[in-house]
């Protein structure tokens, strides 16, 4: 997908302008860019001189980010990398301290609307889930080769799976047939082993499985 077909909703925005407080002068830094939103109300609020710091560990999300935000020139600074990194990259940029540290945690709504990321079950694609494809472990990767007991873990402690080891020896068993590489592919091996709720808020049976993979 484009970088221009990057779209993701601001979560509490007016909480975080509250929160921070931007001003002309400042240094912020927005350690999970993603659609760049909250970024971009930072550096309005922060004119004419506010610095911005945009991190991200994905690379669409940086390429989006980097169109969206070019009209506010150098008071931009984009840098690819996780959040963790960040005393790095300031030390790198020669700041010493900022006034705002914003992080929002978690998987874009653009991620898990593209297919191709492999972060959702809703359509099709490659069992992927890597913030940054070019690094770290594929989730089609961990469930090929982690052992039963090592699945059942992930599940249960990441995603409060209920039915953790039955999924587990699930996959451990199909696998040795069919290797897992797409989304609905295990998807639709665990709605045939997992019962399915009940009631008007039941979710699907593998939500939780793809929660903790993530």
């Amino acid at each position: 997908m484009s970088s221009g077909g990057f779209k993701h909703v601001s979560v509490m925005a007016e909480e975080v302008m509250q929160y921070l407080q931007p001003h002309s002068g400042g240094v912020y830094l927005d350690g999970t860019l993603g659609g760049a939103g909250h970024a971009r109300l930072i550096l309005e609020a922060s004119s004419p001189d506010g610095v911005l710091i945009g991190m991200d560990r994905d690379a669409e999300a940086l390429a989006a980010a980097q169109n969206k935000l070019a009209s506010f020139g150098e008071r931009v600074v984009l840098r690819q990398g996780n959040f963790s990194d960040m005393c790095t990259q300031l030390d790198q940029l020669e700041i010493a301290a900022v006034d705002g540290i914003l992080l929002d945690l978690g998987v874009s709504s653009h991620q898990i609307d593209s297919p191709e990321r492999g972060f959702s079950f809703r359509e099709d694609g490659p069992l992927d889930m890597r913030m940054n494809p070019k690094e770290g472990v594929s989730a089609a990767t961990v469930v090929a080769e982690a052992e039963a007991d090592e699945l059942k873990r992930i599940f249960r402690d990441y995603g409060e799976e209920r039915w953790a080891g039955k999924i587990a020896r699930a996959i451990v068993t199909d696998r040795e047939k069919v290797p897992f590489v797409t989304t609905l592919q295990l998807a639709d091996m665990i709605s045939r082993v997992v019962p399915a709720g009940k009631g008007p808020q039941r979710i699907h049976p593998a939500t939780r499985v793809f929660q903790a993979l993530r």
